[in-house]
């Protein structure tokens, strides 16, 4: 088993690692540059030759064609990235600015990074999680969890205040995506309340629409002097400035802007009010996003809690900023003035990095006593259930565990039983379903929901269909995830995830005969699916891991062969 399990944030726009360090806190580990993140970019210089960071991010402006960015967006999608005639899957480029951070961070700290925690999205759904786990495999890592970004950071700030117990909404604004959490702390428990998301509203947006402003105020002065956004040069550098203008104004009033085209130059200053004014639309939709968490949130934590027997009489005490994008001004003074209180600036670039890398220890922590306790009473490690070993037991191994490790952590067995108990509690960020046929005569068929956005994870619900014609020997089960941000029984606004038929059905059966269908959503997010034809005993088992876009564990196999042949740096 690993010594050590990594935090790692990667991210649309910028990544980080993190580790535990001696004392048992969570530090980021700086790439070979001396920075503390690097960015999400990978610029290939030849077909077996890449670079990732800021190099890559340089080489933009003159080799657009082969230097890609922005890749997380396209997680778990069909997109294709070609470059010196080799095409590259999400999940590849994904893996080398992994093994860029990995490769740096080992040299630094002077140990093998074997084994880690990445982050993605609330909001990400199967198809997402297992490209990112996939990106992981590529890089030649052992991915031990793949831990969602708002829980990361509450995590982090959990243990960071003390443990105390209240309830936060996590206003995560990143580079590419916006999520938005509600989440309990109690003792050493996460639970996730509400999430919700945009998988593309982020700062890469602001930069957008701040780069139409300035092409739009460059034709203004020069009518003749072309479209900058028309040409590959003069496009990348409004991108470069927008960025460097959105940066400025997180702390400075106006910022100057210079535009570059035909041989033309516009001079332009930028103020935080125009920014605003530019990008309002935006702002907005986070905010729409924020008040819906609020209200649905609060509605269902009243409702957890009378569950628990708890009082109904809890509030949100604090809203935590999360991500770089949420440091521009108007985001916490819009916040303040919607939901009447005054946002926290929470670590936003490092936090999820680090609350990942606290994951990892509570991992190993964990592990690590199992181990010493099913040694003690000969059992298996599967056998060993911390929840109900007594204090005594769980006490003893952690200070066998915290004697063998006090080289590498200088923890004692309180805190390594606090981390292997605690807990993390998340939610369903989709909808799933099967497609079931509504309407006979005309054969229409909508999405019938089991699992809905936001059940408590693990999960599990049944429901009870039945066939549609007499004398039916097949059913065809179709298993569906949500793909809008709300639910919808509309085919179109799902994606099939998953599919197979339950064959040679009894001969004779009516229509409507049952058919019983469970889903089985694990923490991890894995979908296992039974379906059941009740009086011949015929099952057919699914599990949704993979569809269309994911690449399979064999292809990942074989690419992670040749992607190690391709130098990263």
């Amino acid at each position: 088993m690993a010594e050590k399990v990594y935090g790692i944030d990667y991210g649309t726009t910028y990544s980080c690692i993190a580790h535990i360090d001696e004392n048992g806190k969570p530090v980021i580990i700086n790439n070979n540059e001396g920075k503390p993140t690097t960015p999400s970019v990978v610029y290939f210089e030849s077909a077996d030759s890449s670079i990732v960071g800021d190099a890559a991010k340089a080489s933009a402006k003159i080799y657009p064609d082969r230097t890609f960015a922005f890749i997380k967006r396209e997680m778990g999608r069909t997109t294709v990235y070609e470059a010196f005639g080799k095409q590259y899957k999400p999940e590849e480029l994904s893996s080398m600015i992994i093994r860029k951070l990995v490769t740096d961070a080992s040299k630094a700290i002077g140990e093998e990074i074997t084994d880690v925690v990445i982050t993605c999205p609330a909001y990400f759904g199967i198809n997402e999680r297992e490209a990112t786990k996939n990106a992981g495999k590529l890089a030649g890592l052992n991915v031990r969890h793949i831990l969602n970004e708002p829980t990361a950071a509450a995590f982090c700030y959990g243990l960071a205040s003390g443990g105390d117990d209240q309830v936060v909404l996590v206003y995560d604004l990143g580079g590419g995506t916006f999520d938005i959490t509600m989440i309990e702390i109690q003792s050493a428990t996460i639970r996730v309340i509400y999430t919700s998301g945009d998988h593309n509203l982020g700062g890469k947006d602001w930069d957008d629409q701040m780069v139409n402003y300035l092409a739009n105020e460059f034709q203004a002065q020069y009518p003749e002097g072309g479209d900058p956004r028309d040409d590959p040069e003069s496009y990348q550098a409004l991108v470069d400035d927008s960025e460097k203008i959105k940066h400025g104004l997180s702390t400075r009033e106006k910022y100057p802007a210079t535009v570059s085209h035909a041989g033309q130059r516009a001079r332009l200053e930028v103020t935080g009010k125009k920014q605003e004014e530019v990008t309002r639309d935006l702002l907005d939709r986070t905010i729409e996003l924020t008040k819906t968490a609020l209200e649905e949130g609060m509605r269902r934590l009243r409702k957890e809690r009378v569950k628990r027997g708890q009082s109904e009489d809890v509030r949100v005490e604090k809203i935590l900023l999360v991500g770089g994008s949420s440091r521009m001004p108007a985001v916490a003074r819009r916040l303040e003035e919607a939901v009447g209180l005054k946002p926290e600036m929470f670590d936003p670039d490092l936090a999820v990095a680090r609350g990942a890398a606290l994951v990892g220890l509570k991992i190993m922590a964990g592990e690590l006593i199992k181990e010493e306790i099913a040694a003690a009473e000969g059992t298996t490690v599967d056998d060993v259930d911390l929840d109900k070993v007594s204090a005594k037991v769980l006490e003893e191994a952690a200070g066998k565990v915290a004697d063998k490790t006090s080289g590498q952590l200088r923890l004692g067995a309180r805190e390594l039983v606090e981390f292997a108990q605690g807990k993390i509690i998340n939610v369903s960020s989709k909808g799933f379903g099967v497609v079931a046929v509504v309407d006979r005569a005309t054969r229409r068929k909508e999405v019938s929901y089991l699992i809905h956005n936001n059940t408590p994870l693990p999960a599990e619900m049944t429901g009870e269909y039945g066939t549609v014609d007499d004398g039916q020997r097949k059913v065809h089960i179709q298993v569906m995830e949500q793909a809008g941000e709300v639910e919808s029984p509309e085919l179109s606004n799902n994606v099939q995830i998953v599919d197979g038929e339950i064959l040679d059905l009894p001969r004779g059966l009516p229509a409507g005969s049952p058919i019983t269908v469970t889903f089985h959503l694990k923490e991890d997010g894995t979908l296992d699916v039974d379906a059941v034809e009740p009086s011949s005993g015929k099952l057919l088992r699914l599990t949704a891991a993979v569809r269309e876009g994911v690449m399979s564990v064999k292809e990942v196999e074989e690419r992670k062969e040749i992607l190690f042949k391709t130098t990263v740096s």
